[in-house]
């Protein structure tokens, strides 16, 4: 059953945080959060680790003297489970969906995760994405994410639309973008920091920004959200009286846009920080959808699962990810808002839709859009398995036929071994 809501007035933050303040960023989230709903916005997306802010002083000073530094900073980063239910309680009363980019603390725990926090409208936590590959010098700071938290979430925000992320240049692995796309991504939120402050990427930053957003917008075939913080001389001032002088960050900084899955740009890029904080606003027509998988689908259509195979090993990779779905909230609780539908009648606790893939929020049903339905068998997402579920290499071995053409040997398959459909 098709939405019958299609358009939706969506934001990119363009902001700085209070550097290095977990209380008083979270303060500025809700202050954006209840601006974004004064101007009709059903979604904002939020710059990476905009909670306690980006790590610049990783990219300035020899490692060794950044120790006390990095310990404050892990102490600014958010627990997920504790932390954010003021958002919660924001998103909940303006009726505004959310990514947040933080620095993730592991409940219980010192190791940090460069994450992205999905919150509905109805203040529900539907998803958290921990940043699979950090950057460079971020492996002092950030631990790898896995499988399990790489995903894309249907929200009532967006009228059941599927959304997710990725963080700055894992906007650049082409295997994770593959995996949002297999699970039927609509709309991206693509969180950088202000990558054109940082020495020697002046001129190259922003034109890099700009080039992967509008390749994941058509390749994807998704609405993108470019959020990105800029440098302020809160950040600054705090590196220099905390680690001493340096040279390699500047003020400002920072790309932000919404791009049209046939990369138009919907919001003019805001760069810098000149005019301060700004919420980067369109409006977002998910029918234009419609069009565009006539031209390209690279989740049915254009993608040759017979030719090009992928897989995605969604088997959690930390300890409190093995908790199962929901693993961010405090052990032992449960999500009251959100109920799982189209189970024969029956009701269950969770966030995904059953065999019509809706779900309930706020005593309201949402039904995700139901053009094309992933397959998850085993913890392993198949791209097209939902097309072709009878195809595995596995499977495929048996049906190989090996000739020899001039000395050389070829493998053929029937290519009816796959025109197999639900």
């Amino acid at each position: 059953m098709a939405p019958s809501e299609t358009k939706f007035k969506v934001a990119a933050v363009h902001a700085s945080p209070i550097f290095m303040n977990k209380s008083a960023t979270l303060a500025k989230v809700i202050s954006l959060i209840e601006q974004a709903a004064s101007e009709q916005v059903r979604f904002l997306a939020f710059p990476e680790t905009f909670v306690p802010g980006y790590p610049y002083f990783i990219e300035c000073y020899p490692p060794i003297t950044q120790a006390p530094a990095l310990a404050r900073y892990a102490e600014e980063s958010v627990v997920v489970s504790s932390d954010l239910a003021a958002v919660a309680q924001a998103c909940k009363e303006k009726n505004v969906g959310i990514s947040l980019g933080v620095s993730e603390r592991m409940e219980g725990g010192y190791t940090l995760f460069n994450s992205q926090v999905m919150m509905d409208s109805d203040g529900e936590i539907v998803s958290v994405h921990r940043k699979l590959q950090p950057t460079y010098v971020e492996r002092m700071v950030w631990a790898q994410g896995g499988g399990a938290t790489l995903d894309v979430k249907p929200l009532a925000a967006v009228g059941g639309f599927n959304v997710g992320g990725l963080a700055c240049w894992e906007n650049t692995m082409n295997g994770a973008r593959q995996a949002l796309i297999a699970q039927n991504q609509h709309i991206h939120i693509a969180a950088w920091p202000a990558l054109s402050t940082l020495s020697g990427f002046e001129s190259t930053a922003d034109a890099q920004i700009e080039a992967l957003a509008k390749t994941h917008a058509l390749t994807a075939q998704v609405f993108v959200l470019v959020a990105s913080n800029y440098v302020d001389q809160t950040c600054l001032d705090w590196m220099a009286a905390n680690l001493g002088p340096q040279s390699f960050v500047k003020p400002g900084g920072g790309w932000s846009s919404i791009i049209h899955p046939f990369c138009s740009l919907l919001a003019a890029p805001v760069e810098g920080g000149k005019s301060g904080d700004v919420l980067v606003k369109a409006e977002i027509d998910l029918s234009d959808l419609k069009t565009v998988k006539v031209w390209i689908d690279s989740n049915g259509h254009y993608a040759r699962p017979e030719v090009v195979q992928f897989s995605l090993d969604k088997t959690p990779l930390w300890g409190d990810e093995k908790r199962g779905e929901g693993w961010w909230r405090k052990e032992g609780s449960t999500s009251a808002n959100r109920v799982r539908v189209g189970n024969g009648g029956k009701e269950e606790g969770g966030e995904r839709g059953g065999g019509d893939g809706s779900f309930r929020t706020g005593g309201k049903r949402v039904t995700t859009p139901k053009w094309w339905i992933p397959q998850n068998t085993n913890n392993i997402i198949r791209s097209n398995a939902h097309h072709y579920p009878n195809y595995t290499p596995q499977n495929n071995a048996k049906k190989k036929e090996n000739k020899k053409i001039g000395g050389i040997t070829v493998s053929s398959v029937p290519i009816s071994n796959y025109a197999l459909c639900l």
